[in-house]
């Protein structure tokens, strides 16, 4: 290639960088992005927004914001320009339109360390086929004819070891029985044997590495948790090849009773798929359930009028079983728990377990006004729209009651959504609420708690006790214990 050609070459190159340059700067020149700061290079806000705050609250960052800039701003978070939405509206709007205008966009530590195949960054039809084994597997009918009897025994294995007069960490017992029921339920691990154990303290190490910054260096907390995760990998792919080899032609239509036979035998998922499905199950199975059920313990021990009500509700429920000769929970006193359910629902928007998602502009689309461009990150907030004073009344008072129908401060569903929404709603949502609701009915029949010191929880942004949340337990002289056999 000649002189003349290359230098002709390179400025047609020029030219054209020039021109797509210029018509890139037209664009957003015409566009009407929501008002915003960008923050410092390359770090953007980051720092600010993931600062520590109460988990009750919006923190200073987003309270800032929101005051000067409105319920919808433009900001530079984790690396990428961001719109952040304190809109119930807005928030609605993306997760409904997930797939056609915005997508699941986490960023790629995440991915890292849960995995390419974890249903939290999957995205189209992949995730839809993942989701869908999930919610087969954890469907009303094994939720009634498996789970629940599994729920009330693990809940009494806590709750009976604990000792009268003795101070507790209720999110450690709160993560026991949570860690407990889901290896149970993904590979039939019975707690206190050695290899659930062994899993138990590999998959601590792992959390603390979910939550640290994401620094691959020797040390590092994110470093020891790739390192457990491939521990936690090896672990289940042994399970996996133990049951694969157990499998015989007679028996392949037998349904299994845990996730990892039910994923053998219903799919043709790859060996890789597996074991990010089974890991991102046990991680959001355990670690959400864990973190509501500290909170609801947190909240009651501040509300006596709650705990009281609860405790008539579900005596009652027991004096109904009595008549009837029944002793073990069923399904129709599960459905009894309103207040339960009403206590759980202010759990979940006080204490704001999932505090927002991430998501990505698949095009431009405008909402109220306002442009968001394609390509850009959207992070639907759904604490600012919980503790919102416009559509709660006293937004940060732990009130159970604004859950009853006919209450003077009832309040819509619609801006609830602790669960996230749309395609992407969590497939274990209704376990969740059964989990919390069979660990309250035996709580509240057994025990009496209060703070044996302070301590209050923190969104880091995930949602932590920095103490661990110490109770002191007193048995009740009614307490009413079911069989644990």
């Amino acid at each position: 290639m000649s002189a003349i050609e290359l230098l002709l070459l390179l400025s047609s190159a020029i030219l054209a960088f020039i021109f797509i340059w210029n018509s890139r700067k037209k664009k957003r020149m015409s566009l009407k992005l929501p008002p915003g700061n960008v923050g410092w290079p390359l770090l953007g806000e980051t720092i600010g927004y993931l600062k520590p705050h109460a988990a009750t609250s919006v923190g200073e960052f987003m309270e800032h914001h929101i005051s000067r800039f409105g319920k919808i701003y433009r900001s530079n978070l984790f690396g990428e320009r961001t719109i952040v939405s304190a809109d119930a509206g807005l928030n609605r709007f993306i997760l409904q339109n997930e797939g056609r205008l915005f997508e699941c966009s986490y960023p790629r530590s995440i991915g890292g360390i849960l995995g390419k195949w974890s249903m939290l960054v999957l995205v189209g039809d992949m995730h839809r086929d993942m989701r869908m084994i999930s919610l087969n597997f954890m469907s009303n009918t094994r939720l009634r004819t498996h789970m629940l009897r599994d729920v009330e025994w693990h809940t009494l294995q806590v709750l009976g070891s604990w000792i009268p007069n003795s101070t507790i960490s209720a999110q450690e017992e709160a993560k026991k029985f949570t860690f407990n029921l889901m290896a149970k339920h993904i590979m039939s691990m019975d707690p206190g044997e050695v290899e659930t154990e062994q899993l138990k303290r590999e998959y601590i190490t792992f959390m603390k590495g979910v939550v640290s910054a994401p620094l691959n260096f020797p040390g590092t907390a994110y470093r020891k948790a790739l390192q457990s995760r491939s521990i936690i990998l090896r672990f289940i792919e042994q399970k996996m090849e133990e049951r694969l080899h157990k499998m015989s032609d007679e028996d392949k239509n037998v349904e299994e009773d845990d996730l990892l036979g039910w994923v053998l035998k219903q799919s043709d998922l790859s060996t890789e798929q597996i074991l990010d499905l089974i890991l991102s199950l046990l991680f959001a199975g355990h670690e959400t359930s864990s973190v509501a059920i500290a909170l609801s313990i947190y909240f009651l021990e501040g509300c006596p009028k709650a705990v009281e009500q609860l405790r008539e509700e579900h005596l009652e429920i027991v004096r109904i079983k009595k008549e009837k000769g029944e002793s073990d929970m069923n399904w129709e006193d599960y459905k009894q728990m309103d207040f339960t359910q009403c206590v759980i629902n202010e759990t979940l928007r006080l204490g704001n377990v999932v505090r927002f998602v991430h998501r990505k502009a698949l095009r431009d689309v405008r909402y109220k006004g306002y442009d968001i461009p394609c390509g850009w990150k959207v992070l639907p907030v759904f604490t600012a729209v919980h503790l919102d004073p416009l559509l709660y009344d006293d937004p940060q008072q732990f009130n159970p009651w604004r859950w009853q129908k006919g209450s003077s401060s009832a309040v819509s569903t619609s801006n609830f959504m602790p669960f996230g929404g749309g395609p992407r709603l969590c497939a274990g949502s209704e376990l969740a609420k059964l989990e919390m609701a069979v660990f309250i009915h035996h709580l509240v029949l057994n025990y009496h708690w209060e703070l044996a010191e302070p301590d209050q929880a923190l969104a880091f942004p995930f949602v932590d006790f920095p103490k661990g949340l110490p109770i002191k337990v007193h048995t009740l002289k009614q307490g009413i214990k079911f069989s644990k056999n």
